[in-house]
């Protein structure tokens, strides 16, 4: 599924597997916004020339799939998506629980890796994770 895009001298196709939790895991809090949080990153991508392609916010980390072009390096796309939804955490959430910590919602690292022409092997996982974490609880369960 390859989609070169372009810049005004350039051609590109930069696709990463970006995998970021909230400071402390934070599911129960982290649960309740994660209706309106894909929306949100997607939007903060588009501000970028990002696009995330595939994406998944999983009860105790997200998980996506997102093209950023070659003027943007990873650590400032990240960065921003990360930093610009904690703030948008704190003022829409805030006020009700005191147990955010406004911007420093998510913990400072992340992974990332190139997806190259692993690509759908990559959208599957990210579209599957869910479900694989809860075959693998149950069989520690027993």
């Amino acid at each position: 599924m390859r989609q070169d895009r372009s810049l005004s001298h350039s051609r590109w196709e930069c696709k990463y597997h970006v995998v970021f939790i909230p400071k402390y895991r934070k599911k129960v809090i982290f649960g309740q916004l994660r209706k309106e949080l894909g929306e949100v990153m997607r939007r903060l991508a588009e501000r970028k020339e990002s696009q995330i392609e595939e994406g998944h916010l999983m009860p105790d980390h997200v998980h996506m799939m997102i093209s950023i072009p070659p003027k943007y390096a990873v650590s400032q796309v990240i960065g921003f998506i990360k930093g610009k939804s904690a703030i948008h955490i704190a003022r829409t959430y805030g006020e009700r629980k005191r147990n955010f910590v406004g911007q420093h919602f998510w913990a400072r690292g992340y992974f990332v890796s190139t997806v190259g022409r692993d690509e759908e092997v990559i959208r599957e996982y990210i579209r599957h994770q869910e479900k694989e974490d809860r075959r693998i609880d149950q069989l520690q369960l027993m």
